[in-house]
Parts: C-alpha cells; structure tokens; sequence
C-alpha cells in the first residue's frame, strides 16, 4: 500500500481499518508513485521463476493510473486498472479470473453509505493536513543534514549515477544553427501502430542484462542498488541508455525479438538499440525512426523525447502522431514527419535496411509544409515520396531552428 499522502496513514488508522489492511498484508511501503512507475519491488524469485518456465500470463491489479505492459513488473504482462475496494478484493479472491457478481466474497460486508460518511466525519479533521504538511518545506532531518554547497549555481558531482550535467548546452554557438540536412540516415527502429511513450520512454525495474544494467555494474553499483529510471531520470547517462528498452516494445527489423533490440545496418547483427545508436554515431550516421499509427500516446512524455534525441535520432516518420509527443519532439529538435494518404511503411516494402535522405531539409520549412523524401533500397533502387512535415508552427519552427526549445529559450534569455 503507498498513499499519494501522509494524511492517508492518519485517518486509516484514526478510522482502525489500518490494523486489518496490515493483516491482508497490504502494509505501508512508503508514499507517492509506486506501482506507477515500478517501485513495487520484485516478485520472489520462485514466483518470476514460475512464471517464465511455464510462459505464464501473469496479470496485477492496481488502483494507480498507468496500466502499460511491463509497467508494473517486468514479470507481468497485464495490468488492471480499479478501486482501492476491489484491489483488496481480488487479493482476497487470489485470482483476476474469479467473478465477483456470480461468487461474492462474503454475504453482508459491504458497509452502508451512511457508516462510510459517520466513519470519514469521526476519522478526517482539516487539523490531520496542517500537523503533516505546515512544515513540508522544511523537511525531514534526513533531508536537512544533507551537506550542499552555498552557491547560486549547482555543483555538479562527476561520480554521482543518480544527477549528471545534461548535454544540451554543450558547445552551443551563439547562433541559431537552423536546419540541418537528413541524408542517407540508418533507420533505428521500425514500429507498427500505437506505440506508446510508455514503450518509448524508460520507466520501470532496470534489468542486469541490459546497457544500463552494464553502465552500473562498470560505476560499481550493485543490482540491489539500481532503483528504477523513475529515480534516475536526472542521470542522462542512464535514461538514454532505457530510451526504447521497454521489454514489450516489438522492433519489426529485429524479428524474433522483443524488448529493445535492433539490426544493425548494414552488417545485420541484432544489438541493443543503444548499443547500435552509439555505433551509428562512431559511423556520423544520422538516425531515424519509421512507424505506424497514433505514435506517442501515453503520458511518459518528457523523457520519450528527450531520449530520442539523445540517441541521436534526427526524424520520426510515422502515420500520425499523438500531438502532445509531437509537439515534444519538436522541441527537442526531432523532425517529425508524417506519411500521407496511401503510403507506410508496409506499402513502401521498407524493411530497415533502406537508406533515408529528408530532401532539401536544410533550406528550412514553413509550417506544415510538404518535403521529399528519398528512400535507398538495398538493391539499389530508390523512391521519392511526399511527406507532411509537422512543424505545425511558426513558434515550432523557430524552437527547430534552435535545436530544441530548451536552446532557443537560452539564446532569448542571453540576448
């Protein structure tokens, strides 16, 4: 059990039920985002064991508000939304099959509107919030004996894997660099419909066998102390490296897999998708992503584009877009793109071996523009295309010109 507030705690157990909630084995674990964002903690061992030797369909149900694959547990592949009162339910019932209106758990336990309304008037007073939280800005004394240094700028800790200094002021010129061309970019990743920013963004448990995995174990943190992106997402280093890592992502040009694996192009040897991004880069190939419809739902959003960018990847060209992520990508200095009627990827017979040049890109757009596009086959043979390009406006065109919103904000604020 983890309340979005300390208050929670108080009434609970002005109200007694606190004492039989602890007996269910719903016992406190702490406040905020937890089964959101993957802090539930592992399974025991024999249980994931189980689970992956029997290909089990293991499923959670949870009163949070993200229900993605993977989310919760890497362990478990569905996620029900509900009310606290049937979470509890169902850990009674032991099972997501069981069917509550045809087999109740019991006769005559549900309490009246009345009792529920006598119970919150008894157990929740204004004075409950004011004792927690008169003094939030103060902290605990964990917080406060924390040493910091007495300075109007952030001093930067080069050992620490949790805060690292972002790269995205680094080495920025005066100028606004305006666009940049796209030519012969290796494609990355090759996605079907509704890809979510969930599948997108790190979120969840870091796994041992992956890149970050790796970057821990080489800074000396141990897998017990790896946490979850959600408490490292100040760690660039870190976040990048789970840009696209989402076990239930399906990269349709490293067949067989699932996870965040690519073909690398054009040698054809399946790799991490970091581990990829990174040798294209050693390459100076530019990146880009092609998908299918509704790319970016979700809600994970910043660092969905941050990482993007991070990657290196210069494009996204997709069926449509949600407009929150797109909007995002553009202010991080991602072209977005998008296929117009009659075309996609499955149409266009492209597998991820192609090579895609954004034509004239760097003479600059109007908002909404139409650009060619050129795509190389492998066998030689190559397509010119019509795409949309969605810089929607004239502001967005100036955060591109930028970089990214974050460079065209700094560049105001020096002039």
């Amino acid at each position: 059990m983890a309340p979005g507030s300390k208050v929670v705690t108080d009434y609970l157990e002005k109200a007694g039920l606190n004492k039989y909630l602890d007996e269910l084995g719903f016992n406190l674990v702490g406040y905020g985002c937890t089964t959101c964002i993957g802090n539930s903690g592992p399974l025991n061992q024999n249980i994931s064991d189980a689970i992956h030797k029997e290909n089990l369909y293991a499923v959670s149900v949870l009163s949070g508000n993200r229900n993605f694959e993977g989310r919760i547990s890497p362990d478990v592949k569905a996620n029900y939304l509900a009310s606290p009162p049937l979470v509890v339910a169902f850990a009674l019932a032991g099972n997501r099959n069981f069917d509550l209106y045809k087999t109740p758990l019991g006769t005559d336990i549900w309490p009246s509107n009345k009792e529920i309304e006598e119970l919150m008037l008894s157990s929740i007073n204004a004075n409950m919030f004011i004792d927690r939280y008169s003094n939030v800005s103060e902290g605990p004394k964990e917080w406060s004996s924390i040493k910091t240094v007495d300075s109007s700028i952030y001093d930067w800790e080069a050992n620490s894997t949790y805060v690292k200094k972002p790269p995205f002021f680094d080495n920025l010129p005066d100028k606004p660099e305006g666009f940049k061309e796209i030519k012969n970019a290796r494609i990355l990743l090759l996605l079907a419909d509704s890809v979510t920013t969930d599948h997108i963004s790190p979120a969840g448990n870091i796994k041992k066998d992956s890149p970050t995995g790796e970057y821990f174990m080489k800074h000396q943190v141990q897998q017990k102390d790896f946490n979850s992106y959600g408490a490292r997402r100040g760690n660039h280093e870190v976040m990048m490296r789970g840009t696209f890592g989402n076990i239930k992502i399906r990269n349709e040009m490293a067949t067989g897999t699932e996870g965040g694996f690519t073909t690398l192009q054009p040698d054809g040897k399946v790799m991490s998708v970091y581990d990829a991004a990174i040798e294209y880069k050693k390459r100076n190939n530019d990146l880009v992503v092609i998908a299918g419809k509704e790319y970016g739902t979700g809600s994970s959003r910043d660092w969905a584009a941050k990482g993007t960018k991070l990657l290196g990847i210069k494009a996204v060209i997709a069926e449509s877009f949600e407009r929150i992520h797109r909007s995002n990508l553009v202010g991080m200095g991602v072209l977005p793109l998008q296929f117009k009627e009659g075309f996609d990827r499955k149409k266009l017979d492209i597998t991820g071996a192609e090579l895609i040049t954004v034509i004239d890109i760097d003479k600059g757009v109007k908002p909404r523009e139409e650009v060619s596009c050129e795509i190389k086959y492998k066998d030689g043979s190559s397509k010119t295309i019509k795409v949309l390009c969605r810089i929607d406006t004239t502001n967005e065109v100036e955060y591109y010109k930028n970089g990214g919103i974050l460079q065209y904000v700094l560049r105001n604020m020096l002039n």
